[in-house]
């Protein structure tokens, strides 16, 4: 069970999550004392390159994943389209993450409908040994044709949440992926406690059955993201773990331990 943000790098997160004083060269030590995952969004704009990976791998602990999700030239301008040779470019980019890589995320833009020989051609393209999942914001791809494409080539339907296109919880493939947008706005606004409630019912319903689960929070502006994270989190463990308690620090929303009888996880530290 891993849950993070999609991002780090936010300014609005200054005196909100981060620490006022704490200089922007601290904010991912400090967001990894809180999480163990973040999604790489900016992949999607403008692919780095691979000694930025390479700096992210040094940077992180020994438990850490990053998602990173695919240049939006494959899967926006090129439409999955002969996408051989930006496949290549990416993971071999991306691999310098070592072990420190999670998943892969493709997500197809919204006003693309069904094209199941381009979406077969690029199944068989992609690269063996990877975590892979698609993100679909087109209607007519939620279709069992899709589906049975995916169980056949072991990847993993990407669920979202957000106004006025929700994905559902339909799981396909070999692992569990949602990003959540929603709040009280698109990418923005604080979750309300009962939608955050129905999903930690059902995420914690897969990690039961043995499925990983992977969650990223992107509804950054005013810094709800990384409190929603904590609020879900916890929400999660007092329904697979009951004698552990994860509180969220009231000023930043990264998580502490409740003193008392029940038992808990080491406390975090505070970057410096």
């Amino acid at each position: 069970m891993r849950i993070g943000c999609s991002g780090w790098q936010y300014k609005h997160w200054r005196g909100v999550f981060y620490p006022a004083e704490l200089p922007t060269s601290r904010w991912f030590a400090h967001y990894a004392l809180s999480f163990d995952t973040v999604e790489i969004n900016n992949s999607f704009y403008r692919l780095p390159p691979p000694e930025t990976f390479a700096k992210w791998r040094e940077q992180a602990p020994s438990h850490f994943l990053y998602a990173v999700k695919a240049s939006r030239f494959l899967t926006h301008m090129k439409k999955l389209k002969d996408p051989e040779d930006p496949l290549a470019r990416l993971l071999d980019n991306a691999r310098q993450l070592g072990p420190r890589l999670g998943p892969i995320l493709y997500q197809l833009p919204p006003r693309w409908p069904l094209n199941l020989d381009r979406f077969e051609i690029f199944l068989r393209a992609l690269p063996r040994g990877y975590r892979h999942t698609v993100e679909f914001r087109e209607p007519s791809w939620y279709d069992e044709r899709v589906f049975e494409l995916m169980r056949r080539h072991n990847v993993a339907l990407c669920l979202h949440d957000m106004q006025g296109s929700a994905s559902g919880t339909l799981v396909i493939g070999p692992f569990v992926y949602v990003r959540f947008h929603f709040g009280t706005k698109k990418y923005g606004g604080r979750y309300p406690d009962d939608r955050l409630d129905d999903w930690a019912d059902w995420l914690a319903a897969r990690a039961a059955e043995g499925m990983h689960v992977f969650a990223y929070f992107n509804n950054d502006t005013g810094g709800h993201a990384p409190r929603d994270a904590v609020r879900l989190r916890q929400r999660i463990f007092d329904r697979l773990y009951p004698a552990v308690t994860i509180a969220a620090d009231a000023d930043t929303g990264a998580p502490r331990t409740d003193a008392g009888d029940r038992r808990a996880p080491a406390p975090v530290r505070r970057a410096r």
